[in-house]
């Protein structure tokens, strides 16, 4: 019995990368090979040495197609077999074995914002604004919250595709929602954030509307979108994790131009210290301070111990940058 592999993966688009996925057709019990694509029409290689390589690194049940089909998330190779230069889930995976006693987790929160011709969804057609933020964060009714029926079917394919989706919730501005990954080590939660993307894309386009990691959608007085990034080592979690907690943070305030640029394309245009941001090229941190760049919940004052949230990443940042920076930083700093 044959079978459907999307194989999907992220492209050389600069300076966000874009998905790309294609269909190969398998025979039942084989398995996943490697394949290839032209890699001259993805930004990733010259017309006349096209070929690059797709290896696969996870794979789940395709929740859209159904049956015995299957999503085939692959990291880009040269030819050769080495990692293609936009290949950034290899560094990842070289900065997290090199920790791995640490044991990292991260929930990561990706915000986006639909698009319906060519204005954010819930905006008046053709122009116009509709009134101001304050009650569409978690809203319900057909005047506050927009493209919920997608959302929920976005929802649905994560859990049939056995991703680790953990909640869901419309955000700050009218059709801005967010989904959550999480809690799972590096890269596994980058490798799902991927796919759940991929499906989001996918799924809305089913709706004629358009889904988008912009990180600020609308200028002026509307919040940006960001990927919200929480994370812990095994001696933030253990009983009297907070100093950890605390040193993780401090350790982050060591390396803001680092962290900054690989955070996503557009960072300077979110990051104003306005919309619950902290400036982009200050740092600060603060127990249930969202309006600093590193947040410690309170409940992770009152327990002793937890994890910190990130609050600086773009909603168009690459997870496995964002995870191998976190990891490089604060667990390097622990050791030294």
């Amino acid at each position: 019995m044959a079978y459907k592999a999307e194989y999907i993966w992220i492209d050389g688009t600069e300076p966000t990368a874009k998905l790309r996925s294609k269909t190969k057709i398998l025979q039942e019990g084989a398995e996943l090979p490697i394949w290839g694509f032209d890699g001259s029409s993805t930004n990733q290689a010259p017309g006349d040495k096209s070929d690059c390589v797709l290896q696969p690194v996870f794979s789940c049940p395709d929740p859209i197609r159904g049956g015995d089909n299957l999503l085939v998330l692959c990291e880009v190779l040269y030819t050769d077999m080495t990692p293609h230069v936009s290949n950034t889930r290899a560094a990842c995976v070289e900065v997290v074995n090199k920790y791995k006693d640490q044991e990292p987790i991260f929930g990561i929160e990706q915000e986006y914002t639909f698009f319906k011709d060519g204005r954010p969804y819930g905006f008046p057609a053709p122009w116009g604004f509709p009134a101001p933020q304050g009650g569409y964060y978690c809203g319900v009714g057909a005047d506050e919250v927009f493209g919920r029926d997608i959302v929920e079917a976005h929802l649905d394919a994560c859990l049939a595709a056995g991703l680790h989706i953990s909640g869901i919730n419309a955000e700050v501005m009218p059709g801005q929602w967010e989904f959550q990954v999480g809690p799972v080590a590096p890269p596994q939660v980058a490798d799902e954030l991927w796919l759940a993307r991929w499906l989001l894309y996918r799924i809305a386009e089913d709706f004629e509307v358009a889904a988008t990691l912009d990180p600020k959608p609308v200028s002026g007085d509307w919040n940006g979108a960001g990927a919200h990034t929480n994370f812990s080592t095994k001696a933030m979690r253990e009983s009297d994790g907070f100093a950890a907690v605390v040193a993780g943070a401090e350790a982050l305030s060591k390396k803001i131009d680092e962290h900054i640029a690989g955070y996503g394309h557009g960072i300077q245009d979110r990051l104003t210290g306005l919309h619950e941001t902290a400036p982009y090229n200050e740092f600060s941190y603060g127990v249930s301070d969202r309006g600093a760049s590193v947040r410690i919940p309170w409940q992770v004052e009152v327990d002793g111990r937890g994890y910190l949230e990130d609050r600086r990443p773009n909603a168009n940042c690459d997870p496995y940058v964002t995870t191998r920076l976190l990891v490089d930083t604060i667990c390097s700093d622990a050791v030294s």
